[in-house]
Order: structure tokens, then sequence, then C-alpha cells
């Protein structure tokens, strides 16, 4: 249910998703990528400069959301700078890898990354620095100042000293020169025992090379930026952080970015929202890479195919660019799903798909055409079976008659139905397991009789 949720909410998404990358169908999700268009376009813009930041549930399972910075990045709504939201299998060096790897491969732009922003207590920081070999990796001003909020309240001060302390916090954090930021530290000094003054890390105020990725804000700007970033991160611990349930966390989540979409609707790929250029200033003529992707396919769809495959063809790729891309690699075969039961993908030649549509027809279907669009590739005519090349067949009324096979439909239901079962059977528990058991070997009593050995 939770994941018919979250599908559902997905689906409602107005830039359709490059990568929902999701590996178990256990009730929680094991590991979850999400990046639509929007965001992958706003990463290959602004790529530079990478905020990270993580949410963690009452499960402990973490949610890494990737958000853009930097000054050319001028978008303050909440969730409005996020390009990717990921679940790691396990916040353990193999599983970040894994994470940071799906975000690469979905995005170029990753070579460009100069500088990563973090928390103070991100600790896998070799994966980071394996991953993304190039960025330098910095504390990021946003979590040294929730980071010393939190310490100040937790230290129990007299309330007007706590009052001073976070005030001159603020304005600092707002205004963080050189002076201001050792200023602060004086006070820290002063204010805290010393046998406390350790838990703060102020050191953190001295080193300058944290701060000089944050000072180019003027004070407005370092405000609008802090409460931006406040907004947001409390978003994702209302959704996220506070549901025992990855799925309805997300599902949430998502809900409330389809209803707020902010800046998306003022951001114009390929200008700098700092121009003072309004959208219709871009050049109409030029197509989105996805677009020219799409049409590509398209194109060697007609030519390659004969008019009444190409019909039905075409029909799949248009339920491709309307949906969700469920895609996880494996080491001979590619899982794609979109919005509906998993069926694997064959990408060498004769390409095939376990689903209906393949099999029947023997035609390239929704799964192999997201495969391409997903590689940015077009359709070969190695793809494609001999008796469906141009020039074979004659009209859509002798493709369907000839190809639909009753028995082979029966099949195909009974298979998947099968492989479902089989599934969730794999990942429940013990008691679980016997539980369902128990009901499948009634059903089938009660159809074939007790006497009779049936395997499940």
């Amino acid at each position: 249910m939770a994941l018919a949720m979250l599908n559902g909410h997905l689906i409602k998404d107005s830039s359709a998703a490059v990568l929902l990358h999701q590996v178990s169908n256990a009730p929680q999700l094991d590991t979850f990528s999400y990046q639509n268009c929007f965001m992958q376009d706003l990463f290959a813009h602004f790529p530079e400069i990478l905020f990270i930041h993580r949410t963690y549930n009452p499960r402990g399972k973490v949610l890494y959301t990737f958000l853009v910075d930097g000054p050319r990045v001028q978008l303050e709504d909440p969730l409005a700078r996020a390009v990717c939201f990921a679940i790691p299998a396990q916040e353990d060096a193999e599983g970040l890898a894994q994470m940071f790897q799906v975000f690469k491969k979905f995005n170029p732009a990753w070579e460009r990354v100069c500088t990563i922003l973090v928390d103070p207590h991100f600790l896998p920081l070799p994966t980071l620095a394996m991953e993304f070999p190039t960025a330098e990796v910095l504390l990021s001003a946003f979590h040294i100042c929730k980071s010393l909020q939190g310490k100040l309240c937790q230290l129990s001060l007299e309330r007007p000293v706590e009052r001073v302390l976070l005030t001159s916090l603020q304005s600092t954090m707002c205004s963080a020169t050189t002076g201001n930021l050792r200023k602060f530290f004086t006070l820290l000094s002063s204010c805290i025992p010393p046998a406390r003054l350790s838990e703060l890390h102020s050191h953190w105020l001295l080193n300058d090379r944290i701060w000089l990725a944050h000072r180019w804000r003027s004070q407005d700007e370092s405000s609008r930026y802090f409460q931006s970033l406040e907004v947001t991160t409390r978003i994702l611990s209302q959704f996220f952080g506070t549901n025992s349930s990855e799925k309805q966390g997300m599902a949430s989540l998502f809900r409330y970015m389809q209803q707020n979409p902010g800046d998306k609707a003022s951001f114009n790929l390929g200008l700098s929202p700092q121009n003072n250029h309004t959208a219709s200033d871009a050049s109409p003529e030029t197509p989105k890479v996805e677009q020219l992707i799409e049409a590509g396919i398209q194109n060697s769809l007609n030519a390659i195919c004969t008019g009444p495959a190409a019909q039905l063809c075409l029909g799949e790729l248009a339920v491709v660019q309307k949906s969700m891309h469920l895609i996880g690699s494996g080491s001979e075969k590619i899982n794609i799903q979109i919005l509906e039961d998993t069926h694997k993908v064959q990408p060498q030649p004769p390409t095939s798909c376990s689903c209906y549509f393949n099999q029947a027809f023997h035609l390239p279907c929704r799964h192999i055409l997201a495969m391409l669009n997903a590689r940015r590739q077009v359709l070969q005519p190695d793809m494609l079976p001999a008796q469906w090349t141009a020039g074979c067949a004659t009209s859509l009324d002798s493709i369907l008659g000839s190809k639909w096979n009753e028995t082979l439909d029966k099949y195909l239901a009974v298979t998947l139905l099968t492989e479902e079962v089989g599934r969730l059977l794999q990942h429940c528990s013990k008691e679980e397991f016997e539980r369902r058991y128990s009901t499948l070997r009634e059903l089938a009593d009660s159809w074939i009789g007790p006497y009779e050995q049936v395997q499940l």
C-alpha cells in the first residue's frame, strides 16, 4: 500500500523522472534514489557546489538530500535547490559508494563538482573523497550554526546569557567576516565554562576555509539562505524524520513538493537565475536533451519498423514519456519498472523483455524504450526481428490477429503472478511465511483436493 501511495504521487510530477532506483520489494525501502528532469537540469547548470543534508527516521534509515549551492544559485523556496533524494541500503562504505555511483551515473556533470558541504557528524569522508576525488569536502555554515544552536540550548545556561549567545550567533552567521567570527569565539570562551567549551567545537569559527564558501553572501542573502535551509530541513524532518515507514515518508514528501512547486516555475533552463532575462527571452527553438533523445527514438522506430509495428511501439513510448522509470542494473540484465510489475530487459541483441507486449509481439515495449531513453540511445535494426522490419506487415489488424495467443496470455499472467508471490514469500518473516504458505496450501487443496501432492 505504501509503495502504491509513493508511486501515485510520483506519477503526478509534471517533469518525468529520469531516475528512480529501487532494489527491494520488501515492506520497507532498502535503497532508493529519485531525481526528475528538473533536478537533473538544475544540477547540470550548477554542479560546482553540492550541499548534502541527512535526515534520520525512527528506524534509523537515513535520507540523503542533495542540493545545489553557491553564488549562481538564487532559488530560495524550500526544496527548490534539491537535485536528488537517496536512501542507502546501509550507511557504510559499500552502501554509500553504491548511492553515489547511481547519482554519478545519471549526472555526468558530477565531474565538475568542486566543493561538497556536509554536516560535522558526516563520518564516511573517505568514501566521499573516493567517489568525488577532485572535490573539496567542507563543513557547511548552516550545519555548524545548527550544531552550535543545539549545544548552547543543551548547556542549561542562564536565560539572559543563552539569549545573548543565540542572538550573537545569528548575527555572526549572517555576516561571517573574520573579525565577527573571532569576536563570537571570544564571547563563547568568556561565557561557557572551560570544561564544556570543547563540546561546542568553537575552533570551527576560526577555520577561514569553511567561511570562505559562505562569506560571499550579503547579510540579507545570508539571512534568506539560512531561513530557506531551516524550512527545508524541517520539511524533511516532518515528512521523513517522523515516519517509521520510508515509503510513506517519501510519499508525504513528494505530495508536499507537488503541492508547493515554488521556484520551479521561474527557473529557466539555459539561464542563470541571476540574469535579468525573462522566460520569453529564451530561444524556443532550443529543445531539451530529453526531447532530442525521444525524437531520435521515434525516428528510428519509423525508419526501421513497419508502419503498424511503429504505431504499436510509439504507443509504448508515449507511456514512457509520461511515466516514472524504476531502473536497477544487474550484471547481465537491467530491471525496468514503470509504476507496475517489475520486468527484466535483456539489452544485448536480440533485445527482449519479460512483459506480455514483448513476449506476444516481439516488438520494443515500454521497458526496452525506457532503457534506450535512459541510455540516450535509439533503436537499432538488430533489436527487431526480421518479420517486423519495414515492408513486411500490411496492417495493424493483421499483426494483432496473427500474434494473439490465448495460451501465451494465460501463461504470462500466471508466470508474473508466481514470480510476485515468490518474491513476497522470500522477504517475509518465518511466521508470516508459515501463515501465507498455509493459505496457499488450503487454496490448492480446495481446487484439486487434499490427497494429491500439489507443488507450490
